[in-house]
């Protein structure tokens, strides 16, 4: 398999990783019907993407100009939609995808900006923007503050696993290897944070009322 065809299988898991997790966001949130359910799901598994490529200039996006990005997006809210009950049963599941989408999403983003001519540094934001731009979407739709302003780890390791992502091929690391390296780290950080309760710094101003 060439390198172009590992990172599209990459991104295609993530695909059905975030679409279950937004499907699943639906139905636990916000009671949606069949159509609200996979159309969150969509929204969520190619948001990121769609932002990724409208940056790179690569118009239309990946998603219209292909078949298989919506119909893995659709397979895979249509599977959290029909066996909700079955992953109801699993470990917090809604995490469980929402980081494995997050690791997949970032390391695949950040390379193929590489790919795309990007310099590194531009390349391990776009890395950090398709992990979390998805997220943000289906956030916002369900009227939730979005998990990147909330001090949790979640955008910090998107760019933390694009970083390992972009500087393992410049140090001779193959790509393959890098981007599993960048998947792992961000998975473990996500993890981590959500085990342990790692947090950003947060902000703590006073408002003027507690100053009074």
């Amino acid at each position: 398999m060439t390198a172009q065809g590992f990172l599209l299988l990459l991104e295609l898991v993530g695909v059905f990783a975030f679409a279950l997790d937004g499907a699943l966001v639906a139905m636990r949130s916000t009671h949606l019907d069949l159509f609200g359910v996979v159309a969150l799901g969509i929204v969520t598994a190619v948001g990121g993407g769609i932002l990724r490529d409208v940056l790179l200039g690569e118009l239309p996006p990946a998603t219209f100009r292909t078949w298989y990005y919506l119909a893995t997006a659709t397979g895979g809210a249509l599977v959290a939609f029909w066996g909700h009950r079955l992953l109801a049963r699993m470990a917090r599941p809604i995490v469980v995808f929402d980081t494995i989408g997050l690791s997949l999403f970032a390391v695949t983003g950040a390379q193929l900006a590489v790919d795309a001519g990007i310099d590194p540094g531009q390349a391990i934001l776009l890395g950090g923007l398709t992990g979390v731009g998805g997220g943000t979407m289906r956030d916002v739709l369900v009227r939730k503050v979005p998990s990147i302003l909330t001090g949790g780890l979640y955008a910090v390791p998107a760019l933390l696993g694009a970083v390992v992502a972009v500087v393992g091929p410049l140090l001779g690391i193959s790509a393959g290897v890098a981007a599993f390296a960048g998947g792992v780290v961000c998975a473990g950080l996500r993890t981590g944070g959500l085990l342990r309760g790692w947090r950003a710094p947060r902000a703590t101003l006073q408002s003027p009322e507690e100053l009074d």
